[in-house]
């Protein structure tokens, strides 16, 4: 991989320490050149008293990881430093990203326009970045192992010889004093399909930071209905118990109450967040309301804004003070989870909704809003009444501390969080994690699910609720399905007085997706062409193999020998599916529904078959 490089002070990191030429000038153009990923540049402008050291190990062929560590005699703020390193250009075309907002797989300018891509900490995204080469594979993976603290980090092209560069920047939020920092950095170069390198990337970094995967019932894989696009923050019991009964005949397993049970009317949209206490206008009596939903055969869980409180609330007056911010001139703060009070009352809160009212879990919502704000008034304040000085371990610390009280009334209790708080940290204290909302934006959907499922290791990953209007076909019904179909299925229609082929259509694909719930949710899982928004995902079992094409034109291969049965799923515009086929094949046509509309024998090759749009191939060995 090549030597490692210290510079020590901005000012004398030249050009020739990183062999580029008198060129370079400043950090955001201090890069290394080396053959494939040569030399590593651990670069600090106000060093101090801290030693930087560094360690390089091969953990395989062409996957090395360089251990950097600084310290220092005496506890003190630790410097921000930089990594920075680059490797050949040629033959990469992408760069891919867990942001769920990121603009499809761009490759950034190197330049000092091109800014940082990446950003990530405890609760929003995670450090791992990867170099696509447009045909499915990855060129380079890059990870850092803090998915704690603030790191910034990217590849990018440097546009004089399109050489890329890839830099994680470190500590540019004032950490507390300590003597020691550590991090490690994974730069993986094989060339390899690039799902597999990413899903490697997040399992390594979750071992390295010692994160440890919460308890995964297989209830949270059930599809579920949530309130929150049907009825918005305009939610009564009367009207879920109806939609309970008829979620349950149609194959859902589960039901969210999201947001506006403990409201009735407010100034603003947070503004009565904090007692968490039903409104009793449209829950007068949560127990019962409960127990109506489990009758109706579902199990049950509640939103909760964790570190919102408003000021129309009780728990204004009682908590000002230890707000984080938004205590002037706002109607909403947010929580400081550092104080002992404050995360004791959030953990009986949702206690409360577990124990007493018979809540089978919990949605906790918001939960990236815990930032150290800039300047931190607790540091005037000497950290009175805070028994942890740092946010992201104040927030580790009730996550962890609400996982295990919860479940110790139920040890099979429901959490789920949603992008962006998502990556190796989140899987501690989770077991569902859903794509961030992305209302009728079904691309959208299939990207996040796709990018969620590399990333979450055991957790349950779950669509962005489905909406589509009310005069779709039963193709247009179903077409939101199928781009959710490799994720655990949330439905958010309001299903009184939904049209016969709609419901038709949803009763097929959620048995369809009981049926093949180990194919679609559990095994060997290939999502292609990520810088299209995936043309193609395709996910196998030892007993079956299911595809879906997205994109018209896209030709998918059949599978080879051993699996006994196919399903080619037709989620594009054009009713017909391109496939190629090494063996001859019966293959049996279905519609949206499920509906059996014919049967044919393909021969061996390139084979078009007629298949209604958002319906599926059956394909027999």
């Amino acid at each position: 991989m090549g030597k490692i490089v210290f510079a020590a002070v901005l000012a004398a990191v030249s050009g020739a320490a990183f062999g580029l030429g008198a060129d370079v000038a400043g950090v955001t153009n201090a890069v290394v050149r080396g053959t494939c990923v040569g030399d590593v540049a651990v670069v600090s402008a106000k060093p101090g008293d801290w030693r930087f050291s560094a360690v390089r190990r091969e953990i395989a062929p062409g996957c090395d990881v360089v251990t950097v560590t600084l310290a220092n005699a005496k506890p003190a703020r630790p410097p921000a430093f930089h990594l920075l390193f680059t490797f050949p250009g040629a033959g990469v075309r992408h760069a891919w990203y867990t942001d769920s907002d990121k603009e499809s797989c761009h490759l950034r300018p190197w330049a000092w326009w091109g800014g940082i891509k990446g950003s990530s900490q405890l609760a929003r995204e995670m450090p791992l970045v990867a170099a696509l080469d447009g045909r499915d594979n990855s060129l380079l993976t890059a990870a850092c192992s803090d998915p704690f603290n603030k790191v910034d980090f990217g590849i990018f092209a440097y546009e004089r010889t399109c050489m890329i560069g890839g830099r994680f920047d470190f500590l540019s939020e004032a950490p507390l004093p300590v003597d020691r920092y550590e991090v490690s950095l994974l730069v993986d170069r094989r060339r390899r399909f690039w799902g597999d390198a990413v899903r490697d990337a997040a399992d390594w970094i979750a071992a390295a930071a010692g994160c440890r995967p919460a308890h995964v019932p297989e209830a949270a894989f059930d599809p579920l209905y949530s309130s929150w696009y049907a009825y918005w923050q305009d939610v009564h019991a009367a009207d879920l118990e109806r939609e309970a009964k008829l979620a349950a005949a149609l194959g859902m397993k589960t039901m969210i109450l999201d947001d506006g049970w403990q409201k009735d009317k407010s100034r603003t949209f947070y503004s009565a967040t904090g007692d968490w206490m039903p409104v009793a206008s449209r829950f007068p009596d949560m127990k019962a309301h409960v127990a109506a939903v489990h009758a109706a055969g579902l199990k049950y869980m509640l939103w909760l804004a964790v570190p919102f409180v408003g000021d129309e609330s009780r728990a204004w007056a009682r908590f000002k003070g230890k707000f984080l911010c938004g205590a002037e001139g706002s109607s909403t703060a947010t929580l400081d989870p550092r104080f002992p009070e404050v995360r004791e009352y959030l953990i009986s809160t949702y206690e409360r909704v577990v124990g007493e009212w018979g809540f089978d879990g919990v949605k906790l919502d918001f939960i990236d809003a815990f930032v150290t704000p800039s300047p931190d008034p607790a540091e005037k304040e000497n950290y009175a009444g805070r028994d942890i000085k740092s946010v992201p371990v104040a927030v580790d610390t009730l996550m962890k501390d609400v996982v295990s009280r919860l479940r110790g009334i139920n040890p099979d209790v429901l959490i789920e969080f949603r992008q962006h708080y998502h990556g190796p940290a989140i899987r501690q204290y989770g077991n569902m994690i859903r794509a961030t909302d992305c209302p009728a934006d079904h691309q959208a959907n299939r990207r996040r699910i796709a990018d969620l499922r590399l990333t979450s290791g055991p957790m349950a990953v779950h669509s962005d609720m489905l909406v589509w209007n009310r005069g779709e076909t039963a193709a247009g019904a179903a077409f939101p399905i199928l781009n959710a179909i490799f994720g655990t299925v949330q439905y958010s229609m309001v299903l009184a007085g939904l049209p016969d082929e709609h419901r038709a259509v949803i009763s097929h694909w959620l048995d369809f997706s009981q049926r093949h719930r180990k194919t679609l949710l559990k095994s060997a899982f290939r999502p292609h062409h990520p810088e299209l928004g995936y043309t193609w995902i395709e996910a196998e079992s030892a007993e079956e193999r299911i595809a879906a094409v997205y994109s018209e034109g896209q030709a998918v291969p059949a599978a080879g020998g051993g699996v006994k049965r196919e399903y080619l799923l037709n989620a594009s515009p054009a009713p017909r599916l391109a496939v190629e086929f090494a063996s001859p094949r019966r293959v049996e046509v279905r519609d949206a529904a499920g509906r059996r509309t014919g049967e044919t024998q393909v021969t061996a090759g390139l084979r078009f078959l007629a298949v209604p749009e958002c319906g599926y191939a059956v394909v027999y060995e």
